[in-house]
Protein backbone atom coordinates (compact mmCIF):
# COMPACT_ATOMS: atom_id res chain seq x y z
CA UNK A 1 0.00 0.00 0.00
CA UNK A 2 1.37 3.75 -0.63
CA UNK A 3 0.22 6.75 0.72
CA UNK A 4 -1.92 7.64 -2.32
CA UNK A 5 -4.06 4.80 -2.15
CA UNK A 6 -4.52 5.20 1.97
CA UNK A 7 -5.32 9.13 1.33
CA UNK A 8 -8.76 10.55 1.49
CA UNK A 9 -10.43 13.83 1.18
CA UNK A 10 -9.99 15.47 4.65
CA UNK A 11 -11.58 19.05 6.04
CA UNK A 12 -8.74 21.66 5.60
CA UNK A 13 -8.40 24.74 7.56
CA UNK A 14 -6.61 27.82 6.67
CA UNK A 15 -4.73 30.15 9.08
CA UNK A 16 -7.13 32.86 9.03
CA UNK A 17 -10.19 30.73 9.29
CA UNK A 18 -12.46 31.38 11.87
CA UNK A 19 -11.77 29.27 15.31
CA UNK A 20 -15.41 29.04 16.19
CA UNK A 21 -16.07 27.62 13.12
CA UNK A 22 -13.37 25.08 12.71
CA UNK A 23 -14.41 23.95 16.51
CA UNK A 24 -17.95 23.82 14.96
CA UNK A 25 -16.30 21.61 11.92
CA UNK A 26 -14.63 18.89 14.54
CA UNK A 27 -17.05 18.65 16.53
CA UNK A 28 -19.96 18.48 13.94
CA UNK A 29 -17.50 15.67 11.79
CA UNK A 30 -15.99 13.48 15.47
CA UNK A 31 -12.14 14.83 13.61
CA UNK A 32 -9.46 14.31 15.69
CA UNK A 33 -8.25 17.08 14.57
CA UNK A 34 -7.60 19.37 11.31
CA UNK A 35 -5.24 19.70 8.85
CA UNK A 36 -3.90 23.85 8.72
CA UNK A 37 -3.15 25.15 5.41
CA UNK A 38 -1.40 27.83 4.32
CA UNK A 39 -3.05 30.41 1.41
CA UNK A 40 -1.17 27.96 -0.99
CA UNK A 41 -2.60 24.91 -0.02
CA UNK A 42 0.54 23.32 1.43
CA UNK A 43 0.12 21.52 5.17
CA UNK A 44 0.90 24.34 7.86
CA UNK A 45 -0.10 22.46 11.55
CA UNK A 46 -2.20 20.12 12.56
CA UNK A 47 -4.94 21.52 15.04
CA UNK A 48 -5.43 18.53 17.62
CA UNK A 49 -9.25 18.72 19.09
CA UNK A 50 -7.28 18.76 22.29
CA UNK A 51 -5.70 22.08 21.28
CA UNK A 52 -9.34 22.97 20.89
CA UNK A 53 -10.89 22.13 24.53
CA UNK A 54 -7.71 23.49 26.06
CA UNK A 55 -8.79 27.03 24.56
CA UNK A 56 -12.06 26.60 26.40
CA UNK A 57 -10.82 25.72 29.53
CA UNK A 58 -9.99 28.61 31.57
CA UNK A 59 -6.07 28.74 32.27
CA UNK A 60 -6.52 28.42 36.11
CA UNK A 61 -8.16 25.60 35.81
CA UNK A 62 -5.92 23.69 33.61
CA UNK A 63 -3.50 24.96 36.29
CA UNK A 64 -5.69 23.44 39.15
CA UNK A 65 -8.24 20.91 37.62
CA UNK A 66 -9.88 20.30 41.43
CA UNK A 67 -11.35 24.47 41.02
CA UNK A 68 -13.17 23.27 37.48
CA UNK A 69 -15.89 21.80 40.20
CA UNK A 70 -16.19 25.56 41.54
CA UNK A 71 -17.11 27.01 38.36
CA UNK A 72 -21.28 27.19 37.93
CA UNK A 73 -22.93 25.58 34.70
CA UNK A 74 -23.87 28.84 33.85
CA UNK A 75 -20.18 29.95 33.47
CA UNK A 76 -19.07 26.79 31.86
CA UNK A 77 -22.15 26.88 29.41
CA UNK A 78 -20.34 30.05 27.77
CA UNK A 79 -17.06 28.36 27.29
CA UNK A 80 -16.96 28.78 23.60
CA UNK A 81 -17.22 32.13 24.03
CA UNK A 82 -12.99 31.90 24.23
CA UNK A 83 -12.94 31.41 20.53
CA UNK A 84 -15.23 34.01 19.64
CA UNK A 85 -13.21 36.13 17.46
CA UNK A 86 -10.20 34.24 17.24
CA UNK A 87 -8.75 33.09 14.23
CA UNK A 88 -6.89 29.29 13.62
CA UNK A 89 -3.70 30.55 13.78
CA UNK A 90 -4.50 32.17 17.71
CA UNK A 91 -5.10 28.64 18.44
CA UNK A 92 -2.31 27.01 17.67
CA UNK A 93 0.43 26.25 20.43
CA UNK A 94 3.86 27.71 20.04
CA UNK A 95 5.63 24.34 19.94
CA UNK A 96 3.32 23.36 17.60
CA UNK A 97 5.80 20.85 14.96
CA UNK A 98 5.45 20.80 11.51
CA UNK A 99 2.57 18.44 10.26
CA UNK A 100 3.76 15.10 9.17
CA UNK A 101 3.89 15.05 5.37
CA UNK A 102 4.30 11.84 3.08
CA UNK A 103 5.27 11.83 -0.46
CA UNK A 104 2.71 9.83 -3.13
CA UNK A 105 4.93 6.70 -2.90
CA UNK A 106 5.89 6.53 0.56
CA UNK A 107 4.63 2.79 2.21
CA UNK A 108 2.11 2.50 4.87
CA UNK A 109 5.36 1.08 6.89
CA UNK A 110 6.90 4.92 6.22
CA UNK A 111 3.72 6.70 7.12
CA UNK A 112 3.10 4.61 10.64
CA UNK A 113 6.77 5.04 11.15
CA UNK A 114 6.06 9.42 10.80
CA UNK A 115 2.79 8.78 12.45
CA UNK A 116 4.44 7.16 15.26
CA UNK A 117 7.47 9.60 15.66
CA UNK A 118 5.63 12.85 15.60
CA UNK A 119 2.54 11.68 17.75
CA UNK A 120 0.03 12.60 14.93
CA UNK A 121 -3.40 11.75 14.52
CA UNK A 122 -3.22 12.17 11.22
CA UNK A 123 -0.20 12.62 7.54
CA UNK A 124 -0.91 14.93 5.03
CA UNK A 125 0.05 13.08 1.64
CA UNK A 126 1.46 15.89 -0.71
CA UNK A 127 2.80 15.57 -4.30
CA UNK A 128 5.45 18.19 -4.65
CA UNK A 129 6.39 19.76 -8.55
CA UNK A 130 9.13 22.19 -7.82
CA UNK A 131 8.15 24.84 -5.67
CA UNK A 132 4.88 23.76 -6.11
CA UNK A 133 2.13 21.49 -3.75
CA UNK A 134 -0.64 19.34 -4.24
CA UNK A 135 -2.41 18.13 -1.04
CA UNK A 136 -3.71 14.74 -2.17
CA UNK A 137 -5.52 13.68 0.85
CA UNK A 138 -4.53 12.68 4.62
CA UNK A 139 -4.43 9.27 6.00
CA UNK A 140 -5.68 9.17 9.86
CA UNK A 141 -4.14 6.92 12.13
CA UNK A 142 -7.72 5.25 12.22
CA UNK A 143 -7.65 4.41 8.80
CA UNK A 144 -4.29 3.08 8.73
CA UNK A 145 -4.85 0.70 11.43
CA UNK A 146 -7.77 0.06 9.48
CA UNK A 147 -6.19 -0.58 6.41
CA UNK A 148 -3.07 -2.60 7.92
CA UNK A 149 -5.29 -4.61 9.99
CA UNK A 150 -7.21 -5.81 7.37
CA UNK A 151 -3.66 -6.74 5.04
CA UNK A 152 -2.14 -8.91 7.97
CA UNK A 153 -5.66 -11.12 8.44
CA UNK A 154 -5.56 -10.37 12.28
Amino acid sequence: MRARDLAVEYETVGLDSDALDAARLMAEQRLPALLVVDERGAPKAILPASQMVKILVPAYVVEDPTLAAVVDERHADRLCEALAGRKVRDCLSKSTPRPAVAAPDDTALEVAAQMAQVRSPLVAVVEKNGASVRLLGVITASHLLERLLAAASC
